[in-house]
This record gives structure tokens, C-alpha cells and sequence, in this order.
């Protein structure tokens, strides 16, 4: 097998969005499109991968980092000229190259794998990845001879009444024989309406050439998708979610709502596990098996064990052991680790904080900046008193320490193994094990007290 090469075109602004995140970087189920197409074609046996950046450039190769080469498109000139800029990575190479706009978040490495294997048996200088259209308007047309051979690509606003009826539309996916491509982009005009260099063009020439030019249509229309407006994108968000989920339940996972319920393409779920309506699942996920996650429950960057369960509530950045219970109404913020058996109820927020087996914090608690050890109960209303303004301080309650209602814990401070700290207690020293802590002040009952204030009086 030669060698294989990949060009993403990912230069354009992509004024129609009417944004300031350039087009390519706008996401998909949660990914920006350009990383979609790279990880696509990362999928591939590929000796280089280069994407063209532009507008926006450096916000591109900082999201993209080191998964690809760059080529740096200064002036926007055409999708030739941008292929051009490629030149010096890859012009003396033997192989072949697929070229791909990075707009085209739902392209599959299953569709290119396909196309270089046509290109490949039909020993053509270039193929083009073509679709069936139901309705064409505005795609280039794929005009074929008698013998199915490609004869042309035609414009739209180019087209006969006549072509204008042909549904096989150009996807402006390519593959070319590389040394060819670069030989042939010197030889592409400009001289059209817009002043630009259009890679097409290369086609044509290779044609009149007489070189063998091939043609691979895909069964999935959706994939060919270019976003170049908000519509296009909701388009390819839908589109997306359906595969995403699809796949899903297809490995054994119960979406009891796939129309609302949304996973990012990098989630990992396992079998058994019910997700419930109005779940958001976003970033690099991982969930165990036998888990419930939802209803209306948001969960990103986290890693999740079995047979967990997590309702109404919100995750982010953390890890959630096996056989936990979460919510509802519970907030679990980054670099939290949540360990086995551990129970958080309602309105528990928890940041930057570790949980040791069965611990538990059922209601109405904020636990920041702390290490909870194994078995520990924190009754409701416990707070952390984790900020002094400038700094944050840790809070330590060890194992089997059991903390009374509406208890403040003045951080830094440890509450020792097996300690009790009584309800309604401002603990500002640390607690030795097995003691008991009261820190409240002395109740005075005044007799009689309220008739001098006239409180029960009516006015």
C-alpha cells in the first residue's frame, strides 16, 4: 500500500456564522468540527496529516496542538491556493492525499477508508467523494459519460437545465495522486468572478490530460454535510447526537429519551447503565456499568464506577466511585473524588474535596478545600469555612467522625478518628480523636422576657 496524506482545509472565517469564533472551532456535541475531521482521519494509516489554518489561526493550532501539521494560508484565494500551501510538507512525496474541509464534522474514517480504496483499484489520478442529493441546489454537479467514467464537474449557476437535474452532487472530498496534485495546482487559473484558485479546477486539467479520473459515492448524504451557518450547524449537531446515541444503545446502554439526551462524541458508557431525559454528558466521560444518570442531569470531564446513580444533578471534573448515590440536587465541582458507597444528597456542593468509602453528606452542606476519610457523617447544614478572603484552607475529618447539624468548620483544622462534633458548633481548633466538641455559646433562657417587649401584644 502507498503511502496516504491528508489536507483539511480549515481557513476560511466562515463570515455566514456571523460569529468570532472562527467557523472551524464552532462545536459539535461539544467537540469544535475541525477536531471531529481529525480524529476521522486519525483513524487512518496516514504518514502525514496537515490542516491549513487562516483566520484564527493560532487559536487553531492551540486547539488542535500536536495531532497535526500546519500550513499557514495568509490570503484566503481559493480552495487550490489553500491546498498549495501544503507544497513544501508534501509536494516530493510518492502516494496519495485526501483533501477534506474541516467544516465537515460528520465524514467518517469508514466513508474516506472507502474512497482511497476506489481510488486505489481504479489506478485514478484523482476520485472525487460524491452523494446522492434529494435536492442539489447549489452543489456542484458530478456530470458522468456513457460508461459512468467522471466527464465533469459543473457549477450550479454553471449548469444546463439539463445538469441542473443530476442529484450526484460533488462533496469537495478528494483524493489525488500527490505528486500529480502539486504538479497540477501550478497550472489552476484564477480567472473567474471571485479572482480565486479553485481546486476543482485540478480535475479538469488532469482530465483534458487525459488521466483517469474516478468518482466514489457514499450511501450517507448527512456525512458530505458542510456547515457554513447556524442552520447547517443545528443540522450537524442533530445529526451527530442521533449517531452518538445510536451507538450507544447499540452497546447496550438504555437512553430512555434519545431526543433529549445528549453525549459527547468521547464519551464512554458502559452496559446496563439507563440515561434519563434531559441528560447533557459533556468532554471525556467515562461511566461505568449498571449506573443511572439523570433525569436533567449534567456531567463533563468526570469518571464514574458502577452502579452508580446520579439524578438531577450537576458533575464536573471529578471522580465518582462504584455503588455511589448522588442527588438530587447535588453539585459536584472539579477535582473532587467521590470514593465507593459514598452517599451526597440534596443540596450538597462539593469542591476540590475527597470522600472515603461510606461517607456521607445528606443534605444542605457545602464541603470545599477538604479530606473526608472513611465513614464519616456530615450532618445537614455542615460547612467548611474553607475562605478567609485572600486564601483557601484545608479542613481534615478522619475516619468514623461524625459531624452534628449546622456545624462550622473553621479551616485549617482537623477533626480527629471517631471525634463528634455537636450540633450547632464553630469548631476553630483541631478535635482529637474520640472527643467530643461543643463550640456554641452557653443557652440563657430569660424568664418572662417577652411581655417587656410587647411582642405578643397586638397592635
Amino acid at each position: 500500500m502507498s503511502k496516504r496524506y491528508a489536507v483539511i482545509l480549515a481557513a476560511g472565517q466562515g463570515t455566514r456564522m456571523k460569529s468570532s469564533l472562527y467557523k472551524v472551532l464552532h462545536p459539535v456535541c461539544g467537540k469544535p468540527m475541525v477536531q471531529h475531521v481529525i480524529d476521522q482521519l486519525s483513524r487512518l494509516d496516514l504518514t502525514n496529516l496537515i490542516t491549513v489554518v487562516g483566520h484564527g489561526a493560532e487559536k487553531v493550532k492551540s486547539h488542535v496542538g500536536d495531532k497535526s501539521l500546519f500550513a499557514l494560508q495568509e490570503e484566503q484565494l481559493g480552495t487550490a491556493h489553500a491546498v498549495m500551501q501544503a507544497e513544501s510538507l508534501l509536494a516530493h512525496e510518492k502516494g496519495t492525499t485526501i483533501v477534506v474541509c474541516g467544516d465537515t464534522p460528520l465524514i467518517t474514517a469508514e466513508t474516506i477508508e472507502s474512497l482511497l480504496k476506489h481510488h486505489e483499484a481504479t489506478n485514478a489520478m484523482a476520485t472525487i467523494l460524491t452523494a446522492h442529493a434529494e435536492d442539489p441546489t447549489g452543489y456542484g454537479r458530478i456530470i458522468r459519460n456513457e460508461q459512468g467514467s467522471v466527464e465533469k464537474i459543473v457549477e450550479h449557476k454553471d449548469a444546463t437545465e439539463q445538469e441542473r437535474l443530476v442529484q450526484e452532487i460533488n462533496t469537495g472530498t478528494y483524493c489525488f495522486d500527490n505528486e500529480k496534485l502539486f504538479e497540477t495546482l501550478s497550472k489552476v487559473s484564477n480567472d473567474n468572478v471571485q479572482g480565486e484558485y479553485y481546486l476543482p479546477d485540478v480535475i479538469e486539467i488532469l482530465k483534458n490530460e487525459g488521466q483517469i479520473i474516478s468518482a466514489y459515492q457514499t450511501s450517507d448524504f448527512a456525512e458530505t454535510l458542510g456547515v457554513n451557518d447556524r442552520f447547517a450547524l443545528s443540522q450537524a449537531e442533530e445529526t451527530m447526537k442521533k449517531r452518538i446515541n445510536k451507538q450507544h444503545m447499540l452497546n447496550g446502554v438504555t437512553i430512555v429519551d434519545p431526543s433529549n439526551t445528549y453525549i459527547s462524541a468521547d464519551a464512554v458508557i458502559g452496559r446496563d447503565t439507563v440515561i434519563y431525559p434531559g441528560t447533557v454528558i459533556q468532554g471525556t466521560v467515562v461511566i461505568g456499568e449498571n449506573c443511572e444518570v439523570g433525569p436533567n442531569s449534567e456531567i463533563k470531564d468526570c469518571k464514574i464506577g458502577n452502579n452508580t446513580s446520579i439524578r438531577h444533578s450537576v458533575a464536573h471534573d471529578s471522580e465518582i466511585g462504584h455503588e455511589v448515590t448522588i442527588g438530587p440536587f447535588a453539585h459536584i465541582r472539579p477535582q473532587s473524588l467521590i470514593g465507593d458507597e459514598v452517599r451526597v444528597g440534596n443540596f450538597v456542593e462539593i469542591k476540590k474535596a475527597s470522600f472515603g468509602k461510606g461517607s456521607k453528606a445528606s443534605h444542605l452542606s457545602y464541603i470545599g478545600d477538604a479530606e473526608v476519610g472513611k465513614g464519616v457523617n456530615l450532618g445537614c447544614g455542615s460547612i467548611t469555612v474553607n475562605y478567609d478572603g485572600k486564601n483557601k484552607f484545608l479542613t481534615k475529618i478522619e475516619d468514623g467522625a461524625f459531624v452534628g447539624c449546622n456545624s462550622n468548620l473553621i479551616a485549617p483544622v482537623t477533626i480527629g478518628e471517631g471525634a463528634y462534633v455537636a450540633a450547632g458548633s464553630t469548631v476553630t481548633d483541631d478535635v482529637p480523636g474520640k472527643a467530643l466538641s461543643i463550640a456554641r455559646a452557653k443557652q440563657v433562657n430569660k424568664e418572662n422576657y417577652a411581655e417587656k417587649l410587647d411582642i405578643n401584644k397586638k397592635s
